[in-house]
């Protein structure tokens, strides 16, 4: 008995310390001594191969066994479920159930329920539920624990509480798991809720919190945008000595808090800090300067990363091309597209996907077709990201066309693939394609029909000047009219200039939405170009009153390889503003000469005022954005075009971030004719080719 007790102890040991080369010497002792059909001890040997790694030597240990209890199945059950093979665990659980007269443990429940949820068979894990409750285990601290996983890690996060709120006793492990499972979920504020909970009862339960419990709470803050409950916890772990320096998880966490909360220099104090940087770590702050317009400094960030010599993978190459697809940067677009042609990385369809992207969203539509011809594996989104491209660009039948030909290849359209669809017809005002594209959507009980898809029919009716056909269509609207859905009717207003609909549809918006300042200065236009200025005052008097102001005009263009940004309301810090200016000047004195052109004509943006003098008008309206981004254009090619005629065919590219204002858009229409050139100008709502005097957009946008 001494000798059996004494293997069984070394065997624990070389288990705990993971020792396989020494449980290898003790197996073969075992079986000298005549030890061989002992059952405790082949439990040992079963349980010490499986934490080493070995399952295939716990597998022959088990099959040779003449007997097994609970034990023997419950080792080689945790043990495939600590090397990732879940499958196997339930397996394992079902060959016991039917096969042996053993009855589970709440060890055996514990790790069915923790493989059931590694799987994601919730279903499963709710009959495992069941069986415990059966059973009388549903009180032990491994079930209760693995059962906060199970729901918390699948989304339940109201059965995890119940389960979390019975529970006799809860140690960490079920904390995390309940902080982990609201965070996860998007409830952040009930996610630091029961962190304030686990605090406060930390003398009666093992409540002192780990990285673990850190990160989670880190993530809820993330979400909820909670910058002074990020850096709260920022300083709980540091008072509790919880460094970030060789924790890659918590330090991303602690980057995403202060980028989303919109505190860059915190998040850059803590990134310039760091030794080694991660891929995960450069993207998050590339893409927060990014997300706050900071588009040079997220330019010197991915300089500083491309020469860094980390190695990103295809996801996080796809979060980098959709920054440059955002703000239409064609030069660091192409220059990643040539890095993905050598690296792996290219093969990745969500990256292919990303550069199509980037193409369409910097204009290139014929670029965008030849990379989504070259995707090999093209999925429903590569499709639908150029259907929606192509309606974008004004393009509305070449996208009908690419829909039909996904459907040839037997790819199925979900509901955002007929959301461009419509959205497409739309911007080409393909009235009875839409309609019937509707039609399907709506007979397809498959497809989820969203507010969305009403917009596009409220948007396309709105176009043909059916205003009143657009309101009876959204009075049959399923769901409540979203926001965007009246924007889009108050839109149509605008262009065809329907006071009184338009003040019923703009009341309707301000009850919705009335802290959002586009709904006033849409509003407001409507009774600008309607000339009834005591309503435009009150509206924007309203707008003031509440500290709204509308977003700033931002636009950018291209130049020499060098990206340049000006900013509306009398952007002069420019270097080359005197020269930019005398060449806008120059080209309005021409077209008033050869066109008749008129500034404030067409207005659309509200920024005239019917007590302006024309000179004063004209002034404000050189200094938009977009229109100091073409002068810049046109001033550099002036300078470098030393032949007459030379680079006629090549196109002005011009982004903003807003729409385009109506006189801008007028004034386009007559400079395209006046110099000779087609110009692009990719506004919020979509493309505008103007040429020939012309817009794709046919006046309506």
């Amino acid at each position: 008995m001494e000798r059996r007790k004494m293997l069984a102890d070394l065997l624990r040991a070389s288990a705990r310390s993971a020792a396989i080369r020494g449980g290898v010497q003790l197996h073969g002792a075992l079986l000298k001594l005549g030890f061989g059909s002992d059952t405790m001890l082949s439990n040992n040997l079963v349980d010490m191969y499986a934490k080493c790694g070995k399952l295939d030597m716990a597998c022959e240990v088990f099959d040779r066994m003449p007997e097994r209890n609970v034990v023997s199945w419950t080792a080689l059950m945790v043990g495939f479920l600590q090397q990732g093979d879940a499958r196997e665990c339930l397996r394992l659980f079902g060959a016991m159930w039917r096969l042996s007269e053993a009855a589970p443990n709440e060890f055996t429940l514990s790790a069915t329920l923790k493989a059931c949820g590694m799987v994601g068979d919730t279903g499963a894990g709710v009959c495992v539920h069941g069986g415990c409750v059966r059973m009388g285990f549903e009180g032990h601290g491994v079930i209760a624990n693995s059962l906060v996983l199970l729901y918390s890690k699948s989304g339940r996060v109201s059965d995890a509480r119940r389960v979390f709120d019975g529970a006799a006793f809860r140690n960490l492990v079920a904390w995390n798991a309940m902080i982990s499972g609201y965070a996860h979920a998007g409830h952040g504020r009930d996610a630091l809720l029961i962190f304030r909970e686990m605090q406060q009862r930390r003398d009666k339960e093992d409540g002192q919190p780990d990285e673990f419990t850190f990160a989670s709470l880190l993530k809820a803050c993330s979400t909820l945008g909670a910058a002074r409950e990020g850096a709260q916890v920022h300083a709980a772990m540091a008072i509790r000595g919880v460094s970030t320096a060789s924790n890659a998880i918590l330090t991303g966490a602690l980057l995403d808090v202060y980028v989303k909360c919109r505190c860059l220099p915190a998040a850059m104090q803590m990134f310039d800090r760091l030794g080694k940087k991660n891929a995960i770590q450069w993207t998050t702050v590339i893409i927060g300067h990014a997300q706050e317009g900071q588009v040079k400094e997220a330019l010197e960030l991915f300089g500083r990363f491309w020469s860094s010599g980390v190695r990103a993978d295809g996801h996080i190459m796809s979060s980098v091309v959709g920054v440059f697809a955002d703000f239409a940067l064609m030069e660091q677009g192409r220059q990643v597209h040539c890095y993905t042609v050598k690296d792996p990385t290219g093969q990745d369809v969500l990256v292919a996907n990303s550069l199509v992207d980037m193409y369409l969203k910097c204009g290139l539509s014929d670029e965008a077709e030849r990379r989504f011809r070259e995707t090999v594996a093209r999925n429903v989104v590569s499709w639908t990201t150029m259907i929606n491209g192509l309606g974008k660009h004004g393009h509305g039948h070449e996208a009908i066309d690419m829909f039909e030909e996904m459907r040839a290849e037997s790819v199925e359209p979900d509901e955002v693939a007929y959301l461009a669809l419509l959205s497409a017809c739309s911007h080409s005002g393909l009235v009875e394609e839409c309609r019937q594209y509707f039609s399907i959507i709506r007979q397809d009980r498959r497809l989820g029909l969203r507010a969305e898809h009403y917009a596009c029919m409220v948007d396309l009716l709105g176009r043909a000047g059916e205003l009143g056909e657009a309101k009876d269509l959204i009075a049959t609207m399923p769901m409540a009219p979203t926001v965007g859905v009246w924007q889009t009717l108050l839109g149509a207003c605008r262009v065809h200039k329907n006071v009184a609909v338009g003040r019923e549809v703009g009341d309707t918006l301000l009850a919705m939405d009335g802290d959002n300042p586009a709904n006033y200065v849409m509003l407001s236009n409507i009774f600008a170009e309607a000339r009834e200025w005591r309503e435009c005052q009150r509206v924007r008097d309203t707008m003031r009153r509440r500290g709204l102001k509308k977003q700033g005009g931002c636009s950018w263009v291209e130049v020499g390889k060098e990206t340049h940004f000006f900013y509306g309301g009398g952007d002069d810090v420019h270097p080359r503003f005197a020269d930019l200016r005398r060449m806008l000047c120059d080209v309005e004195r021409r077209m008033r000469e050869l066109l008749g052109y008129i500034p404030g004509a067409v207005t659309g943006d509200g920024t005239q005022l019917h007590d302006v003098d024309e000179e004063s008008r004209a002034e404000s309206l050189r200094v938009h954005s977009e229109r100091l981004a073409v002068g810049l254009w046109l001033l550099h090619h002036h300078e470098h075009d030393h032949c007459e005629g030379e680079g006629k065919e090549e196109v002005i590219r011009v982004y903003k971030n807003l729409r385009v204002c109506g006189d801008c858009h007028e004034f386009f229409k007559g400079l395209s004719s006046v110099v000779g050139r087609a110009l692009v100008v990719r506004d919020a709502n979509r493309f505008h080719r103007f040429q020939d005097g012309a817009c794709s957009c046919k006046d309506y946008w």
